[in-house]
This record gives structure tokens, sequence and C-alpha cells, in this order.
């Protein structure tokens, strides 16, 4: 009998010992992952990922991979499985956004800066998801207009209208005093886009072809360049010394740097 007792107390012990090995075994052989990131989202949905982390697929550029839209409705679902000792993270969403759902792993807080909504989070030992669906507020349609008294509408049209008139009226007397054979002549400069990348080249040839100042905003359209890329080219070019920057209001008008 004392011999049968000690080997169920072995038998025990290593049944034990085999448990707690299937237990924690995992997490001793699991990756120390870690992440201090930034998260831009643009207007279109675009969404770059930078900075420190030893995540293997965590830093993105320009990519749709983490957005979806249904009607007017946008979701950002960026979710990693494994385990993160620790990580922070600064989620920045389009200008003029709101934030309808918000869900994430670790402790979070929503500030706005400068106009934008801006979530910060961070966690320690657990996964890391950040789950936001967010609005992006349109400008001033029709029906803002149908709020304004009618009468005041018609009168601002007669206005304009009479303006107009004067304006043309103004134009044609002038040219009937003004005779001139001369044509503007276009000035040709030559500028060296060598070492420059395809969207920075697309920028300066924009630039130059319209030869005048554009804002950020003309340079996204007219190129169809998502809003962080046109940030970071138009940045790299006036470290260049090629273009610059000139504040006017709430705008920044680019335009190309004179020699």
């Amino acid at each position: 009998m004392g011999s049968i007792n000690i080997f169920q107390r072995i038998y025990f012990f290593f049944t034990l010992l085999l448990l707690l090995t299937i237990i924690y075994l995992p997490s001793v052989l699991a990756d120390d992952y870690y992440a201090d990131i930034t998260i831009d989202i643009d207007n279109s949905g675009f969404v770059t990922i930078d900075g420190i982390t030893n995540h293997p697929d965590l830093l993105a550029e320009d990519t749709e991979v983490y957005t979806s839209k249904k009607q007017s409705y946008w979701l950002l679902n960026i979710t990693k499985d494994e385990i993160f000792s620790d990580y922070i993270f600064v989620l920045t969403l389009p200008q003029d956004s709101s934030i309808n759902y918000i869900r994430s792993s670790g402790s979070i807080r929503i500030e706005e800066e400068l106009g934008d909504l801006v979530v910060k989070g961070f966690g320690q030992n657990e996964s890391f998801f950040i789950i936001v669906q967010y609005q992006v507020k349109k400008s001033l349609g029709d029906k803002g207009l149908m709020d304004i008294d009618t009468s005041l509408i018609m009168v601002a049209l007669i206005l304009i209208l009479g303006l107009f008139l004067i304006i043309i009226l103004v134009s044609i007397n002038k040219r009937k005093h003004l005779i001139t054979d001369e044509k503007p002549t276009k000035v040709s400069i030559e500028y060296n886009l060598s070492g420059l990348t395809d969207r920075q080249k697309k920028i300066m040839e924009l630039l130059i072809e319209r030869n005048k100042p554009l804002t950020q905003t003309e340079i996204q359209q007219e190129l169809k360049i998502p809003k962080a890329a046109v940030s970071r080219n138009i940045h790299s070019l006036e470290i260049k010394g090629l273009i610059e920057k000139e504040k006017i209001g709430m705008s920044n008008l680019i335009k190309i740097k004179k020699s």
C-alpha cells in the first residue's frame, strides 16, 4: 500500500508539471512585441502607420487595408492578435471628423488638436486593436441654402448680375482704347528634377506648368495623390530648396522657389 501511495504522488506531480508547462510555455516562447506608433488617416481613407515597432507587419504607408466605407460611415479596424509587452499609439482622424463608435485594447482618450480629432492610447501585456467608426462632415450644400430666405437670394442674384454687366462694359470700353500687337512672351526656365521621386516630379511639373502658387488641396485633387503623401513630398521638396510655402489664412500656398 505504501509503494502504491508513492507512485500516486509521483503521477500527480508529473501531471501537475505537465499542466503548468502547457499553460505557461506559449507565453514564455512568444515574441516580446512592442510599438510606439502614429496612425494618420486622410479624407480618402488611406492609412499611414509610422513609428517604432518590432512587429513584422504593423507599419504601413498609404494603405486601404484597414479602412472600409458604407454610405457616409467610415470604419477603421487595426487588429493584431499577438501579445504586446507595451504599446503607445496616436491616431489622427481626417479634419472635420466625428466619432460614432470607438473600441480599443488598453486605455484611450480623445482630444482635439488644431481642429483634428486625436485618439491616444496605451497598453501592456495584451493584444493590440483599435476600431473606430467615424464620419467626415460635408460642406454647406443644397439643404443649407434652402434655409436662406428666397427674397435675399433674388436680391443677391440681381446684384451679382448687375456687377457682372458693369465689369463686361468696362472691359469692352478698355479694349476699344487699347490697340497693341504685342504678345506676352512665356519665360522658359529649366529645372533640374533628377534625384526626385515620381510623385515629387509630378508636383514640380504641375507647379511649373501652372506657373502660379497652388494649395496642397489643389495639388492633391489635380494629381489624385493621398493627402498624407502630398504633405510628405512637399516637405521633402521644401528641404531640397525647390519650393517654398506661403501662409495665406488657413491654407498654405506652394510655389516654385526663385533662385
